[in-house]
């Protein structure tokens, strides 16, 4: 019984500048406000990922499905069937960010996201530190966090 030896991969440099370009530039664009750049940013960090699945896959071999082919001679089909699915995936996103986007344009005439009003007020109410109406210090506090504070408060 032969063991089966991992080929090594030798990666292709210009695919990984490729990948780290893509996924930074897209990452930048995702930072922005506009949901055009937005969109843009993710169809490029969705890019960038695909290419990396097929870096990482190693070079091409054989079909995998060939019944007397030497293992080590095959192509990996796992990141080929990532790809597809990070494709399908980008794709909805796609669609639905244009959407968004063709919506907002029509209510506001502008791709921007506009700062949340609610946002805006917990702000002033920080920055003039006050508390909102609507809070009760005779609550008890019921999320692990406000319960492991008060446990550590002597």
């Amino acid at each position: 019984m032969t063991a089966l030896i991992e080929p090594t991969i030798h990666p292709n440099v210009t695919l990984i500048v490729v990948v780290a370009a893509l996924i930074a530039a897209g990452t930048v664009l995702v930072l922005d406000r506009s949901l055009v750049r937005i969109l843009l940013g993710l169809l490029m960090v969705g890019n960038g990922v695909s290419i990396l699945y097929m870096v990482v896959a190693g070079a091409a071999g054989r079909p995998p499905f060939v019944g007397d082919a030497d293992p080590n001679e095959m192509s990996d089909p796992l990141p080929q069937a990532m790809v597809l699915t990070a494709i399908v995936i980008s794709l909805a996103t796609m669609g639905f960010l244009m959407a968004l986007a063709y919506r907002l344009w029509q209510v506001a005439g502008t791709d921007d996201v506009p700062d949340d009003a609610e946002d805006a007020r917990i702000l002033d109410l920080a920055l003039a530190n006050e508390t909102s109406s609507t809070y009760d210090p005779n609550v008890t506090p019921t999320t692990t966090a406000d319960e492991s504070a008060q446990e550590t408060t002597p």
